[in-house]
């Protein structure tokens, strides 16, 4: 389908396809340390797919690089951080592991999805773009 884009399928689907398609390319470059982490000082244990998280967070941020002009890893840390529970006292927000999505950002660099802005930040290549683009139709064919 010509003129399809990433705004014209659901957060959802789109994340999970596209996720499924880093897994199966066996491209992207997945830390060691993946299934011990927890993804923010808020959380209190790892992430319950300890296979599958880190491609299914690279696919989402790849989407919101999409979506935006250019992201810094400070926002993406506000973006998946939430709220911490501090027992009796009020719950307060707290940021996302710097390292993990600095480690997401560099992954996605690597394959080409993402390159680093002159003025800050990270947006998405041209290739990324193409490629985001041709999930996001195969998304939509999936869906009718």
């Amino acid at each position: 389908m010509p003129g399809v884009s990433v705004r014209d399928v659901p957060a959802q689907d789109f994340i999970n396809n596209y996720a499924s398609f880093l897994q199966r390319q066996g491209k992207l470059e997945v830390p060691g340390y993946v299934d011990i982490v927890k993804t923010s000082a808020g959380n209190e244990l790892p992430p319950q797919d300890s296979e599958g998280w880190f491609y299914k967070r690279a696919a989402s941020v790849a989407r919101h690089i999409y979506l935006r002009k250019q992201v810094g890893v400070g926002k993406l840390n506000k973006l998946y951080g939430g709220a911490k529970n501090r027992g009796v006292r009020p719950h307060k927000h707290v940021d996302a592991s710097g390292s993990i999505n600095r480690k997401v950002l560099q992954s996605l660099e690597k394959l080409g999805v993402v390159e680093i802005s002159p003025k800050g930040g990270r947006r998405i290549s041209d290739n990324g773009l193409r490629d985001l683009d041709r999930i996001a139709a195969a998304t939509l064919e999936d869906e009718e």
